[in-house]
This record gives C-alpha cells, sequence and structure tokens, in this order.
C-alpha cells in the first residue's frame, strides 16, 4: 500500500493519466479515428493499475470499466473519470480532463481534476484560493452545444453571462480558479462526471450541490446524477431561487 495520502495519489494518478493522454495527442501517436476510444482505454487501465496497487481494499467505480456491484457496501470508493470531455480530446482542444475522486460513505472528500492540455491539476489539498470580488454580472459556464433550458432560463433570471466550455472538469475548474462564478448543469451526467470536480471545488470553499439544494451523494446504485450546481457561495441562494421559479422546464 502506498504512503501517499490519498489528496496526493489522486494528484499522481491525474498527473500520470495526463501524461499519457497528451501523449496520444501528439501528432502521429494515433490515428485521429481512434483518438478518443485509444484515450479512454489506456487512461483508464493505467488508473486502475495504479489505485489498485495503492489502494488494493478500496474499490473504483470508472466509466470505462464494468461496475462491481460489491461497491455498494463499501466505505471507500475511487469515482474516476479516466477522460471527461472525449469529443474535446479529440478535436485537440484544451477544454477537457481527467478525474480522480474517493467517496467514503457517499461524500465526496478527496479528488484532483488535471486539465492535461493545459499542463494544470487542482486537487482537494491545494491552498484555497483567493477570490477577486465577484463581478457585477456572474459568468455562468454551459455547454458548448446543448445547454438545458432551465440553465439557459437561470443565466437569463440573474443576468448571467454565458461561457461555452467542454468537459465538466474543464466547467468545474473554471470556476475554482476564478475564470467563472457559477456552473448549473441539468439534462444528465454521471458520479464520475462530477465526484471529483465536486471535492476539488467544495475544498476550495465553493458551493456544490444538485440543483434542488440537496447533497450530492456518491456510490449510489445507479451512478447517475443528472444535475449540479457549483458556484461561489454568494450565489447559491440566487441561482436556487431561480432554478426552483424554472422547474417547469424540467422533464
Amino acid at each position: 500500500m502506498s504512503d501517499q495520502t490519498d489528496a496526493q495519489l489522486a494528484r499522481s494518478v491525474a498527473l500520470a493519466a495526463a501524461e499519457v493522454l497528451r501523449d496520444l495527442c501528439v501528432a502521429g501517436a494515433c490515428p485521429d479515428t481512434e483518438l478518443g476510444d485509444r484515450g479512454d482505454k489506456d487512461a483508464n487501465a493505467l488508473i486502475l493499475r495504479l489505485l489498485h496497487a495503492a489502494r488494493p481494499d478500496d474499490y473504483v467505480l470508472s466509466e470505462e470499466a464494468a461496475d462491481d456491484g460489491l461497491r455498494c457496501a463499501a466505505r471507500r470508493v475511487w469515482v474516476v473519470d479516466p477522460l471527461d470531455g472525449t469529443r474535446e480530446f479529440r478535436e485537440r482542444r484544451e477544454d477537457w480532463a481527467v478525474h480522480i475522486g474517493l467517496a467514503i460513505d457517499g461524500v465526496p472528500v478527496t479528488g484532483a481534476v488535471a486539465l492535461p492540455a493545459a499542463h494544470r491539476v487542482f486537487a482537494t489539498d491545494d491552498a484555497p484560493p483567493a477570490f477577486a470580488p465577484a463581478p457585477q454580472r456572474p459568468r455562468m459556464v454551459v455547454s458548448r452545444s446543448r445547454a438545458h433550458p432551465i440553465v439557459l432560463a437561470v443565466a437569463e433570471a440573474i443576468g448571467a453571462e454565458l461561457v461555452p466550455m467542454g468537459s465538466a472538469g474543464a466547467k468545474a475548474m473554471a470556476v475554482v480558479q476564478g475564470d467563472a462564478e457559477i456552473y448549473l448543469h441539468a439534462g444528465g451526467q454521471y458520479e464520475w462526471d462530477n465526484c471529483a470536480p465536486v471535492a476539488v471545488a467544495l475544498a476550495a470553499g465553493l458551493f456544490a450541490s444538485r440543483i434542488d439544494g440537496s447533497a450530492l451523494v456518491y456510490n449510489c446504485r445507479d451512478p447517475l446524477l443528472p444535475d449540479l450546481l457549483i458556484c461561489r457561495r454568494e450565489y447559491a441562494e440566487q441561482v436556487l431561487a431561480a432554478v426552483a421559479a424554472a422547474t417547469h422546464l424540467l422533464p
């Protein structure tokens, strides 16, 4: 078993996967038509190997691996997305990520999010950021192609500026690093899409919840976790109120 802390382990695994993925993006390293599948496969294999070696008694829930139902009875479960934003990765953009999260008793306590193309990694053992004063008009990161109607309605209600972006990890880290104030998502995600980003956001002092204000719970039998709010704490009440006023737009 590794003598690293959980946060150190999450960071080191995220960095190792980031390096593998960056190497695949080098011209000629992998045919463009195979890039997404190869990235998912290679990063997943490395992450599983490193986590099992360092924490052999823990379970892992990965987007790219068969789900072992025994994890549901476990206290410690690593929730990982080896390549969040496969489309952006294939397009060789910067807004894709690696997510390494750890849920203990369903709570996202530890995690790391790497943005490999930007050579950045954010982890729960980072020093909390010092945020600039909140702008008069908040910036809200949204999907590049399919922002949910409720997200658009909330943005209009609070006067937010929309910032289109790729992966969930990239969006969440935009709030962590002060490039946006709000990340609101509705319409479908899974635990691996947001466990690590939520852990990092909470450690940074941000607010995170479901869009009805309830807690985000992980290691559920069904890993579907369809909605999410990460934001500066001073915006949480306003955003949740705007969501409540727009619930008629939910399915």
